[in-house]
C-alpha cells in the first residue's frame, strides 16, 4: 500500500519526511501483517489557466495559501512522524531473547495480539528470560511477533516456537504421546486458522470499544488511535473476506465462532489443561485466543459466551493467568458474565500493566512450584502444581 502527501507553495521545493518506514496496523487476528511505505512530497503550485491571477492581485490570498499550506503541512508532518518514527537502537541479542511485539494495550492485558500472547506466554511456560521490545517494528517477513537470539530472526509463532526447540532445548509437547502431539497440532490450527473471528468481534463489529483500548498519547493521540483502528479493521475484513469466513454474514461468522469454541470446551472438560495434567504448547495457543474474548470484548456475545454457557474455557484462562502472568490483575467478578455490559466495561482493571522488561518466571513461583517446573523439558508436570 503507498501513500502520498503534498502541500501547495509557489516556490519549487522538496521535502522527504521518511521512507522505508513500518507501521503496525496489524494488531490481532492474524500474524500476517502489511506496511505503508511513502514520501511526503512538497510540490510548486502551477498557475493553469491564470487560476492565481484570477484570484486577485491582493496579497491576502497569498498569504491565507501558505499558512493553510503551512498549517497542512506541519499537521501531516506530526502525524507522520507519530505513525513511521521508529528508535533505532542496536540491540545487544547475544545469549538474550529480544522478543518484539506490539505496545501493552491501557486495560491491563499484555497484548490486544492473540500471536503475540501466545509467544509471551510460551516463554513464560518455558522459564525462559526474554526482553520485551515494543519497538511495532515488524520482521522482514511483515509479522508480529518476532524475536532475535545470538543475532538470528525467526519470526511467526510457529517458528519462534521451532527456533526456540531447536537452539535451546526446551520443548513442552516432548511429555506427549504421538497421539496428543497429532491433537494438539490439530486443535492449534484450527485455533490460529479459524477461531480468529474473535478479531471480527475486537476490529469490526466492536471497533469503537477496541480503539479505547489503543495506548497512545501526544495531541494527536485520538486521530492516531482512530487511524490505526481503522486501517486495522479494513485489514481484518480483507483477510477474512480472503480466508472465506468473510463472506458470510454477521450471524454466520458468529455462528462458526461459537461452534469453536464449544468444540474448545468439549475437548477441554474437566482437565487441568488441554492435555490433561501436561502442559503443551496448544494451551498458549488457547489462551492467546481465548483471553482476548475474556477481557477485551465486554458484554460481547464471545464474553458472554466463555464466562456463561462454557464457564471451563473461562477457568482454564483464569488458571493460565494466575499461574503465568502474576503482574496481571483482575477482578474476581470479572471472571464471570452478569448480563450488565455498562458496569463491566473496564471491568476493574487496572489502566496500565506493569512492564517487568528482562522475565524469568522462575522469580514468581513459590519453592514447591519452581521445583516442579526448573526444567520444563526434562519433568513431567504434576496436576497438583498449582
Amino acid at each position: 500500500m503507498y501513500w502520498a502527501a503534498g502541500f501547495a507553495s509557489s516556490r519549487p521545493c522538496v521535502v522527504e519526511l521518511g521512507r522505508n518506514h513500518s507501521l503496525p496496523i496489524g494488531l490481532c487476528g492474524s500474524e500476517q501483517q502489511q506496511s505503508l511505505y511513502g514520501y511526503i512530497i512538497a510540490f510548486p503550485l502551477q498557475d493553469y489557466g491564470g487560476i492565481m491571477s484570477a484570484l486577485g492581485s491582493d496579497s491576502w490570498w497569498k498569504k491565507t495559501l501558505y499558512i493553510t499550506g503551512g498549517a497542512l503541512l506541519a499537521a501531516a508532518a506530526y502525524l507522520l512522524h507519530e505513525l513511521l518514527a521508529i528508535k533505532e537502537q542496536e540491540l545487544d541479542s547475544k545469549d538474550a531473547i529480544i522478543l518484539h511485539q506490539f505496545s501493552r494495550p491501557k486495560n491491563g492485558v499484555p497484548s490486544l495480539s492473540p500471536f503475540c500472547l501466545k509467544i509471551e506466554t510460551y516463554l513464560r511456560m518455558v522459564d525462559l528470560p526474554y526482553q520485551n521490545y515494543f519497538d511495532g517494528k515488524l520482521s522482514p517477513q511483515g509479522k508480529m511477533p518476532w524475536m532475535e537470539y545470538n543475532h538470528e530472526q525467526a519470526s511467526g509463532s510457529e517458528f519462534i516456537v521451532d527456533f526456540l526447540e531447536e537452539k535451546l532445548g526446551v520443548n513442552l509437547n516432548q511429555n506427549l504421546t504421538p497421539q496428543e502431539r497429532a491433537v494438539s497440532r490439530a486443535v492449534t490450527k484450527m485455533v490460529e486458522e479459524h477461531l480468529y473471528t474473535i478479531a471480527y468481534c475486537q476490529w469490526v463489529d466492536n471497533l469503537e470499544e477496541t480503539q479505547k483500548l489503543l495506548a497512545m498519547s501526544g495531541p494527536l493521540s485520538d486521530t492516531l488511535k482512530w487511524l490505526l483502528s481503522h486501517l486495522n479493521g479494513s485489514m481484518v475484513r480483507r483477510e477474512m473476506y480472503g480466508h472465506g469466513i468473510g463472506r458470510f454474514s454477521k450471524e454466520e461468522v458468529y455462528t462458526l465462532m461459537e461452534k469453536d469454541m464449544r468444540t474448545l470446551a468439549t475437548l477441554l472438560g474437566d482437565k487441568k489443561y488441554f492435555m490433561g495434567s501436561k502442559m503443551s504448547t496448544l494451551d498458549a495457543t488457547v489462551f492467546g485466543h481465548l483471553a482476548q474474548a475474556m477481557w477485551t470484548l465486554p458484554g460481547t456475545r464471545p464474553e458472554q459466551l466463555i464466562k456463561g454457557e462454557l464457564i471451563n474455557l473461562a477457568m482454564f484462562c483464569e488458571r493460565m493467568r494466575r499461574r503465568f502472568w502474576p503482574e496481571w490483575f483482575v477482578e474476581v467478578d470479572d471472571l464471570y458474565y452478569d448480563g450488565d455490559s455498562e458496569s463491566s466495561v473496564g471491568g476493574g482493571s487496572p489502566t496500565g500493566m506493569l512492564d517487568l522488561g528482562l522475565f524469568s518466571r522462575t522469580d514468581t513461583l513459590d519453592d514447591s512450584d519452581a521445583s516442579s517446573h526448573s526444567a520444563v523439558h526434562t519433568h513431567t508436570h504434576s496436576p497438583d502444581s498449582d
